[in-house]
């Protein structure tokens, strides 16, 4: 295999794939001179990468092919890959700091399962070298001599698995070189170990790698050789750092070689482990790049293979030439093909400016909606989007979107766990995997970026949960958040909040019962179905708004369904008075109601529940009804017993004659079946919560008048016991609950029934045929055992006479 210059062979292939194109096919039929493209450039290049193409290697020398008097063919050259150093330039040998022995030894072992974080925290390295360079080029331009591209490239040797990463940052002397990479002087390394044992004897898995400024040591995650040359605009010698994955020690020697020679920068090579090769393919590399590293502020070129389009010659076959009549002295046609020819060229693989960093009026609506279906594979455009930038105390800069619709089988609103928000720290990708550390669970739904200066470049879950200024980010984006949704609930076009609603309400009723801190927040956002509007839902706002000027509370009734709710005995009384009744038909909706308790000073009512004032009360009037009613409701409640715990004059019926209420502090007949229905449900409990129930008759209603006179008279007859118990267990039916006994309640509606139907279509010769027949079938039945008498007797009285 013959060698060839790195430094001379970039020469050609770093200025533009069309001039490369040009000379490599005119150099296709064995030219020995050099034309204007592949002329060695001086010392101002430092690049260095591998020509390559689908053919084998042929060389018009034997010699090592030199740059000078040889152009390559568009034919396929190998690389320098291997280090092997023959100088004699002396070799320093160090040993690594105990702390970073223990270290390489816990990478080495693969503690941990993202292994791709490698590349991000080389990137990450060579960013800041290249940041660092461009900061002190301010005041000490002359570091920019020979060198003036700052940009970072990535080349991949597939065959020999082999990944060269090179920047043209500030690079390191030979003492940087030890302090950077022998120790770990500057990281609290006991802290890092510490931290990296209790997460592992926790069982969890955190990646604390970049936490502590260990980034470089990543590369041992996937290769067991590291070699790293390094020159310094500071030195005027250029040195190679070795080391290896099961080793304690490390060298570090001087650069000789002038073909390996940088102007300035870092070049980091990992020699792969054979389980890990996988990773020095170019489309994953490229793959990597675009998810950690898309922002950050450098170009990043990764060597990519290429192709364009060319026509090309067909030797025509004579004998098809003569079958097609074609005259041999008449003008040849030449006939021709497409060919793809594949070349390799260095490729842009990142976007130098993300759309968050750009001021929000220079960004277009169709701008931010494109971001957003590229980065969250979506098709629809959001709702809404805010871009937004917080400074003082904290600084980060976000894009949130509201999405249009929920992700398809994901409905579950339990689960926190999104990969809705992208983290980024210095526009470098850390994480989108969070257990509601950014945002709450019912805001799981809300999409976007953030992006921070302040956290660590690497973050694990146990810092987000413990951090600060991650507390104070999660109030501002929740903030955000909530303005987001709010500005669609009050725009002109209520269609984008009806669809909001359809999606993601259940996420706000949610956040009712589990964010006390912003119900203020949640509440203008609720909507509900009402009394007075049972098609379109109602905000608060708008139900507070159309409230009686003597109303006091805002009422509401759960139930099952709008129908349930506007048919239940419970509105009677309230209908009458025009008052507008709110229905809660989600199995959520009382939950979140209840904890809510009140909205703009005005309370939430139950009007299924005791001591209801609807704003009638008349005291004398109910001392009236007590005096007379009284007696009733004592002897209803003896009759009941345990079943209820009190018998009261109702003040809400008005056609129904009674309703069965729920204590002021129990349950609801709603709540009472939502936790019958619950899979692990405790029964104990539900007997507690339902145990009081309140038995509320109507005074003015036949049935209880009727029942009244019957106490007085005759409090002991059974059919007016009878009466009672049917009325309770229609009353259970009516307000929402549970009958105990079904069929109990079944046979009293069937006899209740045969009694009110008897005689009731039949005519009066009709009746007299069936009352005769009756007699008759009766006659029948008592026959036989006066005939057996007759014959017992009769045949001894016969005997006697004869």
């Amino acid at each position: 295999m013959h060698r060839l210059s790195r430094r001379s062979v970039n020469s050609l292939l770093r200025y533009g794939g069309h001039r490369r194109r040009d000379a490599i096919a005119a150099l296709s039929v064995g030219s020995s001179s050099f034309d204007e493209s592949g002329r060695e450039r001086d010392g101002n290049v430092r690049w260095y990468s591998v020509l390559k193409t689908a053919t084998s290697c042929r060389l018009a020398s034997s010699n090592p092919l030199k740059l000078g008097n040889m152009i390559p063919s568009g034919k396929r050259y190998e690389s320098t890959a291997s280090d092997l150093w023959t100088s004699d330039t002396p070799v320093e040998k160090y040993e690594y700091q105990a702390e970073v022995s223990r270290l390489m030894d816990l990478i080495v072992n693969s503690l941990y399962s993202n292994k791709e974080v490698f590349l991000r925290e080389l990137i990450s390295n060579a960013s800041d070298a290249l940041d660092k360079l461009r900061f002190l080029s301010v005041t000490e331009p002359q570091l920019l001599e020979g060198a003036p591209e700052l940009d970072i490239r990535i080349q991949t040797d597939q065959e020999n698995g082999i990944i060269t990463l090179t920047d043209s940052g500030i690079g390191m002397t030979h003492q940087e070189l030890v302090d950077s990479l022998g120790t770990i002087a500057h990281s609290g390394t006991a802290k890092f170990l510490k931290a990296l044992k209790d997460s592992k004897d926790s069982g969890s898995d955190s990646n604390l790698i970049g936490q502590f400024g260990v980034g470089f040591y990543s590369a041992f995650l996937v290769a067991d050789k590291v070699v790293v040359s390094t020159k310094s605009p500071k030195s005027d010698k250029q040195y190679v750092w070795e080391g290896e994955a099961n080793s304690s020690s490390y060298i570090i020697r001087e650069e000789t070689d002038p073909e390996k020679l940088l102007p300035r920068g870092t070049s980091i090579k990992l020699h792969l482990k054979r389980d890990e090769k996988g990773f020095a393919h170019p489309e994953r590399i490229e793959r990597l790049v675009k998810n950690y590293s898309q922002f950050v502020s450098f170009p990043i070129y990764t060597w990519q293979e290429k192709g364009y389009t060319k026509e090309v010659e067909v030797d025509e076959d004579p004998a098809e030439a003569k079958k097609d009549g074609v005259d041999d002295t008449a003008e040849k046609k030449k006939k021709t093909k497409k060919i793809v020819e594949k070349y390799w060229d260095w490729e842009l693989t990142n976007e130098t400016q993300p759309i968050w960093l750009r001021n929000p009026k220079e960004v277009t609506t169709e701008q931010y909606n494109e971001f957003y279906k590229k980065t969250f594979n979506e098709y629809l455009e959001p709702l809404a989007s805010s871009h937004f930038t917080t400074e003082g105390e904290v600084e980060f800069r976000s894009i949130l979107y509201v999405p249009a619709i929920t992700p398809m089988g994901k409905e579950d609103i339990v689960s926190p766990k999104t990969k809705n928000i992208r983290l980024y720290v210095k526009r470098v990708f850390i994480s989108d995997d969070f257990d509601g550390e950014l945002f709450p669970r019912y805001l799981s739904f809300v999409k976007g970026v953030v992006d921070s200066n302040d956290l660590p470049l690497n973050v694990s879950r146990e810092i987000l949960q413990e951090s600060r200024i991650v507390r104070i980010m999660r109030k501002r984006l929740v903030r955000k958040a909530f303005d987001m949704i709010l500005g669609i609930s009050v725009s002109e076009n209520q269609e984008d909040y009806e669809k909001f609603w359809e999606n993601f309400g259940k996420h706000l009723k949610l956040g009712c019962i589990e964010d006390r801190e912003n119900h203020k927040r949640l509440a203008p956002l609720l909507r509900f179905f009402s009394s007075q509007s049972e098609e379109v839902m109602i905000s608060l706002d708008d139900y507070i708004e159309n409230m009686k000027p003597d109303q006091k509370d805002i009422y509401y009734i759960a139930a099952d369904s709008v129908s349930s709710a506007k048919n239940t005995p419970f509105l009677e009384r309230l209908y009458e008075k025009d008052l507008e009744v709110l229905f809660l038909v989600d199995p959520i909706d009382e939950v979140a109601v209840t904890n809510l308790k009140s909205y703009k000073e005005k309370n939430f009512v139950d009007i299924s529940k005791e001591d209801l004032d609807i704003g009638d009360k008349n005291e004398e009037k109910e001392k009236e009804m007590k005096q007379e009613f009284g007696h009733i409701c004592d002897w209803m409640k003896k009759r009941l017993g345990d079943r209820v715990a009190s018998v009261q004059i109702s003040n809400r019926l008005k056609t129904s004659p009674c309703v069965l209420v729920s204590g002021k502090f129990g349950w609801s007949a709603n709540m009472e079946r939502l936790m019958k229905s619950q899979t692990v449900g405790d029964s104990s409990s539900l007997d507690f919560m339902r145990s009081r129930r309140v038995f509320e008759i109507n005074p003015e209603h036949p049935i209880i008048q009727t029942l009244n006179v019957a106490c007085k008279s005759s409090g002991d007859d059974e059919e007016a016991l009878k009466a009672i118990d049917l009325l309770y267990d229609t009353a259970l039916i009516s307000s929402g609950f549970t009958p105990e006994s079904p069929s109990q309640l079944g046979g009293k509606i069937y006899e209740m029934m045969s009694v009110a139907l008897s005689n009731k279509w039949t005519t009066q010769h009709e009746a007299f045929d069936m009352h005769n027949s009756q007699i008759h079938e009766a006659e029948i039945v008592t026959e036989p055992p006066q005939t057996l008498e007759a014959e017992v007797v009769e045949p001894v009285e016969t005997t006697s006479q004869k």
